[in-house]
């Protein structure tokens, strides 16, 4: 590979777009992604991605536009739905929490696939593309106008949604770090630990919805858990773990680029391989507890 393989990918204008989107998509999946780590949550998240599909369908079937505010408004309602199934599993059947959540998103996924495979052919909805994604088709679809630039749809969501969790960090950082790790330390200081897990969930509800279109309802949980994964062998600190999280969201944006050129596939899931890789190259070799570092001290 000479120095033009590198080059050439960048001169196209789609490119760009489609690394700047999956870098902002990835970015916003990542920071709330974190948290649910911290708080052991990361098969709700995993409930929280596919349960969602349910609520997107039939909100799109509904209005017809993949841009209607109605969109995240189903996702959340769907997201909720299945919170409360999983918590009535646990408390009322008495079924292990980590069994409910596993029986409650199947479920929900399952009636979203039925859903798409029934109505999708009477709407313009793909099935594949609500699955797996297809940024690179999202990069060429409709274009806001934003200061004279014409930004892809796709990129300017995914810069809201990044956007819009970073404001939700920034002000309640304290809550979340302190009901991550001691729900009942963050009452006594006078924190809600569950109304932060409630607008949690929400957000990542929210999260989900914008990247379904990018890169699919099954590999938006991926988005969602390795950055954080990667940033906790890395970092001690929180905050630290949040900026190997952002690092993540950017070389796998760049990586996978470079990855879905070289094998000619679906950029998407070259995105969360590049990711996957990077994880992987925490595991062997990250400050924290990576495997050859313990074999060393060993």
């Amino acid at each position: 590979m000479n120095l033009e393989w590198w080059i050439a990918p960048w001169r196209s204008e789609a490119n760009v777009w489609l690394v700047v989107s999956a870098f902002f998509v990835a970015l916003a999946c990542a920071l709330p992604g974190v948290f649910l780590i911290l708080r052991r949550m990361a098969l709700a998240g995993d409930a929280i991605s596919h349960s969602v599909l349910p609520g997107i369908v039939v909100a799109f079937l509904f209005t017809g536009s993949l841009d209607s505010p109605l969109l995240v408004a189903g996702a959340a309602a769907s997201g909720l739905i299945v919170m409360l199934v999983i918590e009535g599993l646990h408390r009322g059947a008495g079924i292990r929490e980590d069994a409910a959540t596993g029986i409650a998103f199947t479920a929900f996924f399952a009636i979203g696939v039925l859903l798409l495979k029934s109505y999708a052919g009477k709407v313009d909805l793909d099935p594949d593309c609500v699955l797996f994604g297809s940024l690179e088709t999202a990069v060429h679809g409709e274009q806001w106008m934003l200061a004279g630039l014409a930004v892809p749809r796709v990129a300017a969501s995914g810069v809201l949604a990044s956007a819009g969790v970073s404001l939700f960090l920034a002000l309640g950082f304290p809550a979340l770090l302190i009901s991550s790790f001691d729900a009942e330390h963050a009452r006594t200081a006078g924190f809600r630990p569950g109304v932060m897990n409630v607008l949690l969930m929400a957000m990542v509800a929210v999260v989900v919805v914008v990247a379904f279109q990018a890169v699919g309802a099954i590999l938006a949980v991926a988005l969602l858990i390795l950055p954080g994964a990667t940033g906790l062998l890395c970092a001690k600190r929180v905050r630290g773990v949040l900026a190997v999280a952002v690092a993540h969201a950017a070389f796998s944006s760049v990586a996978g680029l470079y990855l879905a050129v070289a094998l000619n596939c679906n950029v998407a899931a070259a995105i969360v391989l590049a990711g996957a890789a990077a994880f992987t190259g925490a595991w062997l070799f990250g400050p924290m507890d990576g495997l050859c570092l313990r074999r060393k001290k060993n």
